[in-house]
């Protein structure tokens, strides 16, 4: 009975790990540039269709996939091995996302440094969601990681913090995933750097092997705890 209960608390705090994952790759980036999809062509218009419908595709499986391990998970608790491999695995995967170990995989290298006018917070913030909806699993800025409690902020107007940390020009943004999709989404006309290029200057490169160290910070819930049907009942 012990065991069974054990097995069943894990279950629910993997699934509140993943819950969290999902709600960091549901992140979007501001108002769609209308202007920008008036003008495009038909062809144009078919592609950046087609770019997130595989998008919205890639969602879905993930989301079929963690459904189907939880199942999994639910399936082996009578089995106390397959259930302690099952659990260590996903942990394990978990964390990695979470930002709790150091990274290394193909990915894009981007470099933001001033020109017309400085780099604003904005324009970093705005790339890391454009990096995170287009597959990014995992981000750093000037060797910082980024992760789904990590937040960029203006003081003073001229210093930005990442986490409280003084950040300056020029800034390094490096992201692991698919470095085709990632420069696909990043150069598509009309995308991010078609946008700001006018006011900063932006390099870049894709790369086999980037490293992404892990996050220094604690993360923690403060206002979300796991939801228990029958507390609401004694309600």
């Amino acid at each position: 009975m012990n065991k069974n209960i054990t097995m069943t608390i894990s279950i629910g705090c993997v699934s509140l790990i993943l819950t969290m994952l999902m709600f960091t790759q549901f992140k979007t980036v501001d108002e769609t540039d209308i202007m920008a999809i008036e003008t495009m062509r038909e062809t144009e218009l078919r592609s950046e269709l087609a770019n997130w419908k595989e998008k919205y595709d890639a969602i879905d499986k993930e989301i079929q996939e963690r459904d189907l391990r939880i199942s999994e998970y639910k399936n082996e608790l009578n089995n106390d091995a397959n259930s302690t491999k099952l659990l260590s695995d996903e942990v394990k995967e978990a964390e990695t996302y979470l930002g709790y170990y150091d990274v290394h995989g193909e990915g894009i290298v981007i470099t933001l440094s001033d020109l017309d006018s400085p780099v604003d917070y904005q324009q970093l913030l705005e790339l890391v969601n454009e990096l995170k909806n287009a597959g990014a699993e995992a981000i750093s800025i000037n060797g910082q990681r980024i992760v789904s409690n990590s937040y960029i902020s203006l003081i003073n107007s001229s210093i930005i913090l990442i986490d409280d940390v003084k950040t300056a020009s020029p800034y390094e943004i490096k992201a692991i995933g698919d470095k085709k999709y990632l420069e696909s989404a990043l150069t598509i006309k009309g995308g991010y750097i078609d946008r700001e290029k006018v006011s900063i200057k932006i390099d870049y490169r894709v790369e086999d092997n980037i490293v992404i160290p892990k996050y220094d910070g604690e993360i923690s819930l403060k206002y979300s705890k796991e939801y228990k049907e029958k507390e609401e009942e004694a309600n």
